[in-house]
């Protein structure tokens, strides 16, 4: 599955990407920890990024989290990545949305165009009904490009997710299909 944007493309991670996610998550180790949990040391071999692809695997499987690289369109270059998680049906039918985008490709619209995709995504093919996101609220690029994508803020989180050691707010926002 192959979902196109304009500039990027975004498509399932599956084992053979697994070079090229390493090499990512290394080149940004740093940028990336400033928003997201601490990773062990394992994750940053190709071998733990193999396990993580398998595991990404078995959970689309059984429908609880799509998990797509992002890719530049004409060189089809790894630049990211974008998650569908915490998939609740039943009455809920909603998720969460998370993702990280290559330092050196930030600002140039690639991600809002990897989160209208996945939204587009999970509202059509998989006919959820909501999309939660959440971003620190000093975070305001991961917030604007989540308007941008139309999230709405919905309030804060108090001490939601433990960043670097630290139990940090975030800033909640969601997007709501008209459709489901």
């Amino acid at each position: 599955m192959k979902l196109i944007g304009k500039n990027i493309f975004i498509r399932f991670l599956d084992e053979l990407d697994s070079e090229a996610l390493c090499d990512l998550n290394i080149r940004n180790r740093k940028f990336f920890q400033e928003y997201s949990i601490v990773q062990e040391d394992n994750y940053y071999t190709v071998e733990g990024q193999r396990k993580l692809l398998e595991n990404y695997k078995k959970k689309r499987e059984n429908d609880e989290e799509f998990s797509f690289g992002i890719f530049m369109k004409d060189t089809e270059e790894l630049i990211g990545d974008i998650s569908l998680f915490q998939i609740l049906r039943g009455p809920s039918q909603h998720c969460m949305v998370g993702y990280s985008l290559d330092k050196q490709f930030n600002g140039n619209g690639y991600m809002t165009e990897s989160i209208r995709l996945a939204v587009e995504f999970a509202f059509n093919e998989l006919l959820l009904h909501r999309i939660e996101a959440g971003a620190m609220p000093h975070n305001i690029g991961s917030i604007a490009v989540l308007e941008k994508s139309g999230f709405c803020k919905e309030g804060i989180a108090r001490k939601n997710v433990k960043i670097n050691g630290k139990w940090e707010d975030h800033q909640m926002l969601a997007i709501i299909s008209d459709k489901n």
